[in-house]
């Protein structure tokens, strides 16, 4: 065996290195933080074949001195830890590995001037080898030139990605850190072009925030976002998320900051992910951007160099505070669909329309629907067992006083499937079987929440082998999941007995349900998983206990199931993210007849 021995320093920051920097994207980030730590006012990123040849940031920060960069290039070295506290870090850079692992594995050039310093000064590292100090010409603050990043690692360059998929990523950071940061001016050049160009947004935080979300999410966000704001146990959540129907087929534009700092959590981007479990399909994602801010000493940021991953110190909280305040904010959102569910569907008609040398034989198979009163409907719950209205002299004038709602006031029914409304500025077309498939579900949560579950008992208690860790912490929780319908006792080491489970499960496989739950033994999410395994069967439930397609409806039945719309949370989408209305606003209708 060959003698233990000291590797040498270049090697050393090499393979740290590779932990900080594993693209150019890594590299940006952390000098843009580090710029951002400096308190500057305008930062810029340039880069080159997608930060292979060239990045360069440069900022109006504080700047460093002349005997403060070689100090900069050194690893273990910030000016950011005045107490030597890792517990009190209020900084996004704390670690000073970043420069000196940058400088391993590239050509490196620091050039920087303070406010009060005559001229700058700049120094150059190459693969880990530092040059002497010399003076240069710049304006107060600091320019960082990274040139032919990993020359100095060859097999890291076997793993770069395309261009277009480097300088995406580059992109990503700007914006994540862009919007942390509204008042702070953000320019990406990518190959001499502008990319990204952001202003300093002015005035109160949310409304800055909104304003900087709005250009980096697009303007439809901002049109379609609630505002949340909540707090627990010292813990704040400020921010935005999307109305259901405005989502995603990816989780990119999900964005979450802890004290400032830009991370990747599992564990809120499964709140998220539970808060909207029952609006929308799973292949689907919601836009948010959510700001958490608890004390430094209950949250670790030191759990990785790339400072990404965090832990908390009572993460059940954090968890619970994200859950709790979406589903507050959105049960506030009522009946409101997104903006985006209307220009769909105007793209549609632009897209296909009639076209003059279509027969009116065809036209007229293309349009069968009627405007007149149907026959009733017996099984819905908000249906009346009264005959179809006739019309009658006041018809019209209660109609009008309809209009002034927000679903409007019905005028008919297209294909026995979709209610026609007027509202005083456009009309609106429900999907009845959505809506009230939403209003049955929305009704059963109700009555669960109301008169709790109902068990059912086993005549037969079943034994499940569990780990003997999973068995006592579930143990734990008995009280919580009794109140969901499964209860459940102690049977020795590594084994829980269950007497009763959730009616309305029917016939479930209990071994199984336990197991599931024991691996989501966080402490935090075994009662949340067999709340939505409930959830799940009572939307089941309401999706075959609701209005069919294709069933008629009489006026009156109608403008009930617009005003329940209104007046029952979420029911902008049906239980699996659908939306369950389209409003048009007169003025688009006018566009589409060229009346505007």
């Amino acid at each position: 065996m060959p003698e233990l021995r000291i590797l040498p320093e270049h090697l050393v920051n090499r393979i740290a290195a590779g932990e900080v920097v594993e693209r150019p994207a890594s590299a940006i980030k952390e000098l843009v933080e580090n710029a951002i730590d400096a308190d500057s006012k305008r930062i810029t990123v340039s880069l080159r074949d997608g930060g292979k040849t060239l990045i360069s940031v440069s900022d109006d920060g504080r700047g460093m001195s002349a005997e403060e960069l070689p100090l900069a290039a050194t690893r273990h070295v910030t000016s950011k830890l005045p107490e030597d506290d890792l517990a009190e870090i209020r900084w996004l850079g704390f670690r000073g590995e970043a420069l000196p692992a940058i400088g391993a594995v590239s050509r490196l050039t620091l050039t920087s001037r303070t406010a009060t310093a005559d001229q700058a000064w700049t120094l150059e590292v190459e693969a880990g080898a530092v040059s002497p100090v010399e003076p240069a010409a710049l304006r107060k603050g600091s320019l960082i030139e990274i040139r032919d990043l990993f020359f100095a690692t060859p097999a890291r360059l076997k793993f770069m990605k395309t261009v277009r998929a480097e300088t995406m990523a580059a992109v990503d950071v700007i914006n994540q850190l862009s919007v942390a940061r509204p008042d702070i001016s953000f320019t990406l050049i990518v190959d001499d072009r502008t990319r990204l160009h952001y202003d300093a947004a002015q005035g109160e935080l949310m409304s800055a925030r909104l304003y900087r979300i709005a250009e980096v999410m697009g303007k439809d966000f901002a049109d379609n976002a609630i505002a949340l704001q909540a707090e627990r146990d010292g813990v704040g959540l400020t921010g935005y998320s999307s109305l259901p129907t405005f989502n995603r087929g990816n989780a990119r534009f999900q964005f979450l900051f802890i004290n400032g700092r830009p991370v990747r959590d599992k564990l809120i981007f499964g709140a998220v992910r539970a808060a909207y479990h029952d609006l929308l399909a799973r292949d689907r994602h919601p836009l948010a951007v959510l700001f958490i801010d608890l004390s430094p000493s209950a949250v670790d940021v030191n759990v990785h160099p790339a400072k990404a991953e965090v832990r908390f110190r009572d993460p059940g909280i954090v968890r619970g505070l994200v859950v709790g305040a979406l589903r507050h904010a959105l049960d506030s959102a009522g009946h409101r669909a997104s903006t985006a569910v209307a220009k769909a569907a105007l793209g549609v008609v632009h897209r296909e329309p009639i076209g003059e040398n279509k027969s009116s034989l065809s036209a007229s198979k293309t349009f069968s629907g009627r405007f007149s009163p149907g026959e009733e409907m017996l099984h819905a719950p908000f249906m009346s067992s009264d005959p179809p209205l006739a019309a009658t002299d006041n018809e019209p004038t209660e109609s009008e006083s309809l209009r002034d709602f927000p679903l409007g006031a019905a005028r008919g029914q297209l294909h026995d499937t979709y209610v026609v409304s007027q509202t005083s500025d456009g009309l609106i077309i429900v999907d009845q079987h959505a809506a009230h498939e939403r209003l049955v579900y929305e009704r059963m949560k109700r009555s669960l929440s109301d008169t709790g579950v109902a068990r059912q008992l086993l005549l037969i208690p079943e034994i499940v082998e569990l780990e003997i860790e999973h068995a006592d912490k579930l143990c734990s929780r008995s009280s919580e999941l009794a109140q969901l319908g499964l209860v459940i006792e102690s049977f020795g080491d590594g084994a829980v007995l269950i007497r009763e489970t959730p009616a309305l499960l029917g016939e479930v496989d209990i071994a199984g349900l336990v197991r599931d739950l024991a691996d989501a033994i966080d402490d935090f999410s075994v009662s949340l998983l067999l709340e939505e395994k409930l959830e799940e069967v009572c939307s089941t439930m309401a999706c075959h206990g609701s209005v069919r397609a294709g069933r008629r409806l009489n006026v009156s039945e109608m403008n009930a199931l617009l005003r329940e719309m209104e007046s029952t949370p979420r029911s902008g989408q049906c239980n699996h993210g659908r939306p369950t209305y389209v409003e048009l606003k007169l003025a688009d209708i006018e566009r589409l007849f060229g009346r505007r």
